[in-house]
């Protein structure tokens, strides 16, 4: 079982930054791919970007790359999503997700076993 909480979200200007973070609990979570996913009003969850369990793997969706950067620290059962140069249409409940198949990239929400609860962020331009 892993539990994942999300933390970091919240208001800020158009070009600015944030990083979330994803902390998670159990004993295994360093064997599990993460994935960030978004949920923006009235649209459905999207995928935004995904790591492999070792870290050395990761991708993201076209429209966040090169602004985004996904991480891990496997000591501190953390995943991090830094979100650089943010524009409004970044506002979204951002979401975290695991994945059993930890050495694939996962980008579907059906192949993810648990979820966080969500982090607001809002952009304003």
């Amino acid at each position: 079982q892993v539990q994942l909480v999300e933390s970091g979200g919240g208001l800020v200007q158009a070009g600015g930054s944030l990083r979330l973070s994803c902390a998670a609990s159990g004993r295994t979570f360093s064997t599990y791919a993460v994935g960030w996913f978004r949920q923006a009003p009235g649209k459905e969850r999207e995928f935004v970007a995904v790591i492999t369990a070792g870290g050395r793997l990761v991708s993201y969706v076209d429209s966040v790359r090169g602004r985004f950067t996904v991480s891990r620290d496997n000591a501190k059962n953390t995943v991090y999503l830094q979100m650089n140069n943010l524009n409004p249409e970044d506002t979204a409940v951002y979401f975290c997700a695991a994945s059993r198949t930890g050495s694939i990239l996962r980008k579907g929400r059906d192949n993810y076993d648990y979820w966080g609860q969500g982090t607001q962020v809002t952009v304003s331009s």
